[in-house]
């Protein structure tokens, strides 16, 4: 196992700070990268920081952590809609805490379902970037 965490962020993440700030709030991509790599520092460990809107280069982003410490994954609208990710997880078999800045469950109902939940290690949803800083925290106390 490497000393690496890989933060990795499905669609539209590159347009957070500017994308509906009433659920998403004012953070920028960029400011949840700063904000990851200080609690990955914090601990030791490097941090890998992606963003992709292609289902298939999500995919190549979680099969390259394969080895790493950890995966905290943000796929956003792909968390209720992707099988491939899903199993892309499940695959590499690095633990992964699913990540979402807004509470999902007091959202549409579709946003309800999750493919990435009974593969994940974790599921942190409704707390904003610091959601990550704490996606980072449970992945470094792991054995």
């Amino acid at each position: 196992m490497s000393n690496t965490i890989h933060v990795l962020n499905g669609p539209n993440l590159n347009l957070l700070g500017t994308r509906e700030p009433g659920i998403y709030g004012a953070a920028t991509l960029a400011d949840v990268e700063a904000l990851c790599r200080a609690e990955a520092a914090q601990h030791g460990f490097e941090l890998v920081f992606k963003q992709t809107n292609s289902e298939g280069a999500l995919v190549d982003f979680i099969q390259a952590a394969r080895g790493a410490k950890g995966i905290v994954l943000n796929a956003a609208a792909y968390t209720h809609t992707s099988v491939a990710i899903r199993d892309a997880v499940a695959a590499v078999g690095v633990p992964t805490i699913e990540v979402h800045l807004s509470n999902v469950f007091a959202r549409e109902p579709f946003r309800h379902h999750s493919y990435l939940s009974p593969v994940a290690r974790g599921v942190i949803c409704g707390f904003g970037p610091h959601g990550y800083a704490l996606g980072i925290q449970a992945l470094v106390r792991l054995p």
